[in-house]
């Protein structure tokens, strides 16, 4: 898997919206209960139990979203003998409105740094393209497609699904749409991490089909916990919203320097 850390695409106005997403992720990562030990691994069984209440009720549940219809058990918060305690739902739960918050929810530093890597090298050049509320509504769009995408295909699902993962792979499929070939500096992984040059259909093209691969449960063995599905449905639902335009959309800028791990020759203009 390459490791993507610039584009060579730059924007013309300060893309407020990706930064704002970004922040409020991190901030809701950082104030989630249940989280303080996840760095260093030392998480205690009230810790944990806090965890699962708060995701219970704020993250996106398959079940829920196909069935309308709230679990009569939940965890409360509190700890029993061997496990959490679970009890009646103390609250009242919208399974729509629990796809919006559960883009806002990460399980970890990984995870959330993951995510806010790829938005924050694509999803710039993405809401210059679109302007700043249109894309604020594409993002939330391509989330709600994804979580229901993958609720379609896990009706009996209870595990909470949590993350801007859909999202923002609407983001990496509208970016295929209307640049695919911009440069995107990566990291391969070889030995050490060889620094490339590569253009964003071979990218974005490659980490799709690594997605569509991982959801058939090829090749992987957490596929039970990564919902490569909903990556699928929200990187092609952002293609199908971004594909109207793509004909007005200006040609990223011709790279020069290295390209490939060698220097390009320079062109000749008559």
């Amino acid at each position: 898997m390459v490791i993507p850390v610039h584009d060579v695409n730059p924007v013309r106005r300060t893309p407020v919206v990706t930064y704002a997403l970004i922040a409020a992720n991190v901030l809701v990562f950082v104030f989630m209960p249940g989280l303080s030990g996840s760095v260093a691994g030392d998480s205690t069984l009230a810790q944990t139990c806090h965890l699962h209440a708060f995701l219970e009720h704020y993250a996106a549940v398959p079940r829920e979203l196909i069935h309308d219809q709230l679990p009569r058990l939940v965890p409360t918060g509190g700890v029993r003998a061997g496990g959490c305690l679970l009890g009646p739902p103390g609250y009242d739960k919208s399974p729509v409105l629990s796809v919006f918050t559960a883009m806002f929810l990460h399980g970890g530093w990984l995870h959330l740094l993951g995510n806010m890597l790829f938005l924050l090298i694509f999803g710039n050049n993405i809401e210059d393209r679109m302007g700043h509320v249109r894309f604020a509504l594409f993002y939330v769009v391509c989330g709600y497609a994804a979580s229901y995408g993958f609720a379609l295909l896990n009706a009996d699902s209870a595990d909470p699904l949590i993350g801007a993962s859909g999202a923002i792979a609407g983001v990496l499929g509208a970016y295929l749409v209307l640049y695919p070939r911009a440069r995107v500096w990566v990291l391969v992984p070889f030995l050490v991490f060889l620094p490339l040059r590569l253009p964003a259909w071979l990218v974005l093209g490659f980490w799709f089909v690594l997605q569509a691969v991982y959801s058939s449960g090829e090749g992987v063995s957490d596929a039970g916990t990564v919902a490569y599905a909903a990556h699928v449905a929200g990187f092609l639902v952002g293609m199908l919203l971004a594909w109207p335009l793509k004909p007005g959309t200006p040609p990223p800028p011709e790279p020069r320097g290295l390209l490939f791990g060698r220097r390009a020759r320079p062109r000749h203009t008559w």
